[in-house]
C-alpha cells in the first residue's frame, strides 16, 4: 500500500511571526531584511510579492518596486521559538517527522489517515488548529512520495491543501513550468529550455524515451529524477533531527571601511549573535571562521581550529580577534564581514579531556556522575543508567 506523506510548509514564516507580534502589519507589504547598500530580502509578505519582490532581491530594488515597503531587520529568537511551537504541534498528529528546515517538514501520516473518510476535512481542521494554537499559517501537500508532497504544497499558497495521487501525476504536473520542478535549480532550468524543455510534461516525455541528451544533462541524478517525474521515489521520512554543521552570520557594512576598530566592532557584534544561536541550539563548535569581503568583491575566508569545542561569546570573540589581527590589511576597504562557528556537535556529545586550564570542580562533578552511573549499573548487572551524552552517541553511532 502506498504511504501517505505530508509536506507542511509555513507561509511567509518570518513575516508571519512579525504579524503575530504586531497585527497591524497584516495585509501590508513587509520584508525581513536590512536597509542600506548591500541589504538583501530574506523573505517577504504576500502583499509585497504582488509588487514583484522576492527573496534574495537587493533591498534597494525592493523599495524601488514598492516605496511604502515596511522593512524589518528580523528577530531570530522569536522565529526559533515559533518554529519549536510548530514542530511540537505537528508531533501531536504523528511522531514520524522529518524537519526540512525551520519552517517546513515531511510527516508520515499513513496510519493516521488510512481509515479517515474525509481526508480534506481532516487536513483543513489540522490547518485551522495550527492557526488557532500558534498563529501560524501553512500550506499542505499530500502524496505517496516526498517529492510529490513537496510539489503539492507549493501549488496553493497561502493556506492551500493539495493532494496528488499517483494516477494524477501527469495531469497535475505536466502543465507546470520546468522551473517549478523541485530540485531543478536556477542554473539548470535555462539549459533545459534551450533543449526545448519548457514544462514538466516536456521533461517527462524526453526522460521516458531515455533521451541521451537529457540523460547526460542530469548525470548521476537521472534515475532519481525519472522516478520522481513518474510518481515514485523516496517515501521514507527521516526522523533524525535537522542538524546544521555550522552557525554563521554576516553583515554588509553601511560604508566601506579599512578601520581596524570598526571591523573589530562589527565582527564582535556578529560573534555575539553566533554565540547566542549556538547556546540556544545546545551546540558547540571546534573551529571559528571569519569572512572579509573587500570593495572589489574579493572574499577572504580564514578559520582556526580550537583546542576544544566551544560556544561561549568570550572564546568565539578571542578567535575572531586573532583571525582579524592576522588578516587585517589597512590598504583594503571592507564592505562585508562574517563569523561562523563550524564543525558543530551537540554539547552532550563532547568527550571532556582535562587540561590545567579547565575548571577542575566542574569536571570533577561530571566525572563523579559517570562513576555513580557505573557503580549503579554494576549493582544491577546491566547497563540500566547512562548519561545524556552516552544516549546521544548511541543513537547516532550505535552502541559501543
Amino acid at each position: 500500500m502506498a504511504k501517505i506523506i505530508l509536506h507542511i510548509d509555513l507561509n511567509a514564516f518570518f513575516v508571519r511571526c512579525e504579524e503575530i507580534m504586531n497585527p497591524s502589519l497584516e495585509g501590508k507589504p513587509v520584508i525581513i531584511g536590512h536597509k542600506g547598500r548591500g541589504g538583501i530580502v530574506s523573505t517577504c509578505s504576500y502583499a509585497a510579492r504582488k509588487y514583484g519582490i522576492h527573496s534574495a532581491m537587493p533591498t534597494f530594488q525592493a523599495t524601488q518596486l514598492c516605496p511604502n515597503l515596511i522593512i524589518i531587520p528580523g528577530n531570530y529568537h522569536l522565529y526559533s521559538s515559533k518554529s519549536k511551537e510548530f514542530f511540537n504541534f505537528v508531533k501531536k498528529y504523528s511522531p514520524i517527522i522529518e524537519k526540512a528546515s525551520v519552517d517546513e517538514c515531511f510527516v508520515d501520516m499513513t496510519s493516521q489517515l488510512k481509515d479517515v473518510n474525509d481526508v480534506m476535512k481532516y487536513l483543513k481542521d489540522m490547518q485551522a488548529n495550527l492557526l488557532k494554537e500558534t498563529g501560524l499559517k501553512c500550506s499542505i501537500g499530500v502524496a505517496p512520495t516526498k517529492f510529490l508532497a513537496k510539489m503539492a504544497s507549493d501549488m496553493k499558497k497561502p493556506m492551500g491543501i493539495t493532494i496528488i495521487r499517483r494516477k494524477d501525476v501527469r495531469k497535475m504536473l505536466d502543465p507546470l513550468p520546468i522551473e517549478s520542478f523541485y530540485g531543478i535549480g536556477k542554473k539548470t532550468s535555462p539549459r533545459l529550455r534551450e533543449l526545448g524543455i519548457n514544462t514538466i510534461g516536456d521533461l517527462a516525455k524526453r526522460i521516458n524515451s531515455d533521451d541521451p541528451v537529457v540523460k547526460n544533462e542530469f548525470g548521476k541524478f537521472y534515475s532519481a529524477i525519472k522516478d520522481w517525474i513518474n510518481g515514485y521515489g523516496s517515501d521514507v521520512v527521516d526522523t533524525e533531527p535537522f542538524d546544521p554543521k555550522s552557525i554563521g552570520n554576516s553583515e554588509t557594512l553601511m560604508h566601506d571601511t579599512n578601520s581596524y576598530d570598526e571591523l573589530k566592532e562589527a565582527l564582535l557584534n556578529i560573534a555575539k549573535e553566533v554565540s547566542d544561536r549556538a547556546i540556544e541550539a545546545n551546540k558547540v563548535g571546534s573551529s571559528v571562521q571569519i569572512v572579509l569581503k573587500d570593495d572589489d568583491f574579493k572574499v577572504i575566508n580564514r578559520s582556526m581550529k580550537l583546542s576544544k569545542p566551544i560556544n561561549d561569546y568570550a572564546s568565539i570573540a578571542n578567535a575572531v580577534i586573532t583571525l582579524l589581527d592576522k588578516n587585517y590589511n589597512e590598504e583594503k576597504n571592507i564592505r562585508l564581514v562574517g563569523v561562523t562557528l563550524q564543525n558543530l556537535v551537540h554539547k552532550d556529545e563532547v568527550v571532556v579531556q582535562l587540561s590545567i586550564f579547565d575548571n577542575y570542580d566542574e569536571i570533577k562533578e561530571e566525572c563523579a556522575t559517570k562513576l555513580l552511573i557505573g557503580e549503579l549499573n554494576r549493582k544491577m548487572n546491566k547497563a540500566v543508567f547512562k548519561t545524556a551524552g552516552d544516549s546521544l552517541r548511541e543513537k547516532k553511532y550505535g552502541i559501543r
